[in-house]
C-alpha cells in the first residue's frame, strides 16, 4: 500500500501543492514551522478521517480560506484509489474514487496508515484514554465492524451518561435496562475484538523493543480489563446493574470497555510510573513496528508509515535500526536535516519552505 501523489489546497499554511511520493522512504525536510508536520496531518487524515493533532476538522483551514481539499492517489494490492477530503467551516465531504461517502467506516481501510511523532509517548505515560485511543485507530483500520460498534457503544453511553444526570431517580432506574441491554451487546463485540489484537501485538511489541534495545530490556504488554469473564454481555450486565447507586450518585457510567487499559511493563515494572523518557519512547516506537507487522499480516500488505520528527529524539543506533527496520514500507519522515537521517540511502528528498516544495 502506498500513495502516489497527494494534493493540498488550502491546507493549514499550503495554498496550493503537489507531493510525488516514491514507495520506499521520502524524506520533507526544512527548517521548524514550514509546514512538514502539517503534510504528514494530512496523509494520516485520508488514512482514519481524524486529526493526529486538530480537535475540529476547521482548524485545519488555511487562514482567510473558506474551505480545505486534500487528496491522494494511492495504490494498494486491489488496484488503484482516490481519495479526496473537502474540508469547510460547516462539515466536511469524503470521496472514494468520485463517490460521496457518508460514513467515515467507509473511509477506513482504502489507506492504511501508522503514525508516528514525539508526542505519541502519550501511549506509554498519558492516562487510559490514550492506549484506548490506539486500540480504537488501529483496529478500526482494520475491522469495519469494529468501528461500527464503537460508534454505537459511545452513543449509547453518552445516552446512558445523560439519563444518569436527570433528577428523577425513578425514571432513571424504569430507563437504565433498557440502554443496557444495547451497551452490553456492543461492549461484548469491543472486548472480543481487542482481545484478539492484543494477542497479536504482545509478543510483537517484545520483538521489536528487543530489537531496538538490544535484548537489554523486556517488553511486556497485558489487556487492564474492567469487566472479567468469558460473557463479557452478562458480566458487565451484572456489573451495570450492582453500580446503579453509584453511577446515579456520579452521572456517569462507571463499568465498561470506556474504562478498560493496557498494562506495559519494562522489566517488570509498569512504564507509566517507572520509565524514563528514553524507555517510553523505545516502547511507543515499538509498539508502532508491532502496528506495521499487524497491518501486513491481517492485510496482506504494510501500511504507509508517517514518522514526524522522530529521528531527533533518538539516538545513532536506533535512527539505524528504525530506518532498516522499515525497509520495504512508504515512509513519509520530517526532520530538519536530511543528512542525519539518511545514512546512504536511496531516498525521495521534498525540501519545504513556507508551505511550498522548494525544487
Amino acid at each position: 500500500m502506498r500513495i502516489k501523489v497527494l494534493t493540498l489546497k488550502n491546507f493549514r499554511n499550503y495554498k496550493e501543492e503537489t507531493f510525488a511520493f516514491s514507495e520506499g522512504l521520502n524524506v520533507l525536510y526544512g527548517r521548524n514551522a514550514q509546514g512538514k508536520t502539517n503534510c504528514a496531518e494530512a496523509v494520516y487524515y485520508l488514512c482514519t478521517g481524524t486529526s493526529p493533532r486538530a480537535r475540529k476538522d476547521r482548524q485545519m483551514i488555511r487562514a482567510g480560506e473558506e474551505s480545505a481539499h486534500i487528496a491522494a492517489l494511492a495504490e494498494s494490492r486491489f488496484g488503484e484509489v482516490r481519495i479526496e477530503a473537502d474540508i469547510r467551516e460547516s462539515g466536511r465531504e469524503l470521496r472514494i474514487n468520485g463517490e460521496k461517502i457518508v460514513r467515515n467506516a467507509d473511509l477506513l481501510g482504502n489507506l492504511r496508515g501508522v503514525f508516528f511523532s514525539p508526542d505519541e509517548l502519550r501511549l506509554v505515560q498519558g492516562g487510559p484514554e490514550e492506549r484506548r485511543r490506539f486500540l480504537n485507530v488501529s483496529i478500526s483500520q482494520l475491522s469495519k465492524s469494529y468501528y461500527t460498534a464503537l460508534v454505537r457503544y459511545n452513543k449509547i453511553l453518552g445516552q446512558r451518561n445523560a439519563l444518569l444526570k436527570e433528577r428523577s431517580v425513578s425514571m432513571i432506574l424504569e430507563t437504565l435496562p433498557v440502554w443496557d441491554a444495547q451497551l452490553c451487546a456492543f461492549a461484548a463485540e469491543l472486548v472480543r475484538r481487542r482481545e484478539e489484537y492484543i494477542a497479536r501485538l504482545a509478543p510483537l511489541a517484545a520483538e521489536k523493543h528487543a530489537y531496538l534495545t538490544d535484548g537489554a530490556e523486556k517488553l511486556e504488554v497485558f489487556a487492564d480489563r474492567c469487566i472479567v469473564g468469558d460473557d463479557v454481555a452478562k458480566a458487565l450486565a451484572k456489573e451495570l446493574e450492582a453500580n446503579y447507586e453509584k453511577d446515579i450518585r456520579l452521572g456517569f457510567t462507571t463499568a465498561g470497555p470506556h474504562r478498560d487499559d493496557l498494562k506495559i511493563l519494562i522489566n517488570g515494572t509498569e512504564a507509566r510510573v517507572y520509565g524514563s523518557q528514553g524507555q517510553a519512547r523505545t516502547a511507543a516506537l515499538a509498539f508502532k513496528l508491532a502496528e506495521i507487522a499487524i497491518f501486513r499480516d491481517v492485510a496482506g500488505e504494510p501500511p504507509v508509515l508517517v514518522l514526524d520528527d522522530v529521528m531527533s529524539e533518538l539516538d545513532l543506533p536506533r535512527r539505524r535500526k528504525l530506518l532498516a527496520e522499515v525497509e520495504g514500507v512508504q515512509t513519509v519522515l520530517t526532520c530538519t536535516h536530511t543528512e542525519k537521517v539518511l545514512f546512504g540511502k536511496e531516498v525521495n528528498k521534498i525540501r519545504i519552505v513556507n508551505g511550498a516544495i522548494r525544487r
